[in-house]
């Protein structure tokens, strides 16, 4: 555990150099994939560890990282405070990696909010309109709100207890103190109806603010559920969540198909996701979990991948509306392959992660009520549709006169959609490693 956390501190020296950073991370990725993982915590040392989900989001964090790199190369081509960009993913990085490799709760919340130092800065400092002032205060005073609740039942707990180490917590519940603890992580994941800071961050974020809030950020909630469900013996309540996500995925459908902006679309689609994994953490039984860890893999990768997609039409069009990006199929033939791959990986086609969490959630949330199958295949109908619009209205129709000529794309863009499309396709030949866990 160590060893790893050593490797990804002397990584911060590189950055005054863009390619052998994302060159050691993406080493240091597949020297992950070899490191020996067990259902247990397991390297601990000084309070860190890591279990099957841990290594999960680490890879996945690791991963996404050196892809954002790779979006956000117009940043060191116009020399746009390249140096300082560097430094701030990397201190994301590391964050990332104390949050999801820690045992203490306490240490969990200090590093689960200091992740959003670095977003915000991400926003304010490389996003586009002049709107992203506001998109900040929404995802800080939204987090800072729900946060606060978790901090004092930490202290709580600690004064109960004696400790705050996941398993060593043994305390009396109550309703206060299940809210506290759980309300900041559905507000991170986002849970429908404290949903707004998401597509506001989204919009105004840069390429690289969207890949890791989508690929990595929006999974902190679920992780922080999966620990403080390890010593919370309350799950009486637990169906007010189901039903409220049910619900607000089924809404939110709608909601997709009503915008205008690519990347709010793309956003939205994640709130509808995400209500899906809530729905199956809550339920608590074990298709549930692990579903809902296989699906925040998949989603990571194919939102990131619809984020970095959307970039390169705005590289060429400059806006993100769906009046002007029209008929990108005679513009960019290429690249429209990747736009299908990756819209009908959004609606769980074979043989995506996708597909199989959402089998397993399904499964999972029938079995929990026969009754929340009209929304779930309401959902699940709209997640199709949606997807389907968002693919034929950009790639079909007529071009905008101001895009007349060819571009094919560069090299780095199909390597960067590749990278992001291969492991969301091929992971499922090494499904058992996920049922491993629980």
């Amino acid at each position: 555990m160590m060893k790893l956390f050593l490797i990804i501190f002397f990584l911060i020296p590189l950055v005054f150099n863009w390619w052998l950073l994302t060159s050691c991370l993406i080493f240091l990725s597949f020297f992950m994939l070899f490191f020996p993982v067990s259902n247990y915590f397991m390297s601990i040392s000084y309070g860190f560890g890591m279990d099957l989900v841990s290594f999960c989001m680490l890879l996945l964090t690791v991963w996404i990282v050196y892809l954002m790199l790779m979006a956000s190369t117009n940043i060191k081509f116009n020399n746009n405070f390249n140096l300082e960009f560097l430094v701030t993913v990397m201190m994301l990085l590391l964050i990332l990696f104390l949050t999801f490799s820690t045992m203490n709760l306490f240490m969990f919340y200090l590093y689960f909010e200091s992740s959003m130092i670095p977003t915000l800065f991400l926003i304010f400092g490389w996003g586009y309109q002049p709107e992203r002032f506001k998109a900040g205060l929404y995802l800080l005073f939204y987090t800072l709100f729900a946060s606060f609740p978790l901090l004092i039942s930490i202290f709580y707990i600690f004064f109960s207890c004696n400790t705050l180490f996941y398993y060593l917590i043994l305390v009396d519940m109550n309703f206060y103190l299940y809210m506290s603890l759980i309300f900041a992580f559905l507000v991170k994941m986002p849970m429908a109806f404290v949903h707004f800071w998401l597509p506001k961050a989204h919009v105004e974020a840069p390429v690289s603010g969207s890949m890791i809030l989508a690929g990595v950020l929006l999974k902190l909630g679920g992780y922080g559920l999966y620990r403080v469900f390890i010593f919370m013996n309350m799950f009486c309540y637990n169906y007010i969540w189901v039903v409220i996500s049910l619900f607000g995925s089924f809404m939110i459908g709608f909601l997709c198909l009503s915008q205008v902006d690519i990347k709010s679309m793309i956003a939205y689609s994640s709130v509808s996701h995400m209500g899906l994994v809530i729905g199956g953490i809550m339920t608590g039984n074990y298709y549930g979990l692990v579903g809902s860890l296989i699906l925040m893999i998949g989603h990571g990768l194919c939102s990131s991948g619809l984020f970095a997609l959307a970039n390169m039409m705005y590289e060429r069009s400059h806006s993100r509306s769906l009046f002007i990006n029209k008929g990108f199929m005679t513009f960019m033939p290429t690249m429209s392959m990747f736009w299908f791959l990756f819209s009908i990986n959004n609606m769980a086609s074979p043989p995506s992660l996708n597909l199989f969490g959402e089998i397993l959630l399904i499964n999972s949330i029938l079995s929990w009520s026969p009754l929340t199958s009209i929304f779930l295949a309401f959902s699940s109908f709209l997640t199709c549709c949606y997807s389907i619009y968002m693919y034929s209205i950009t790639q079909h129709g007529v071009m905008f006169s101001g895009l007349k000529g060819e571009s094919e794309g560069y090299l780095r863009e199909y390597y960067l959609l590749l990278m992001h499309w291969f492991p969301l396709n091929f992971l499922f030949l090494k499904m058992d490693i996920f049922t491993y866990w629980i």
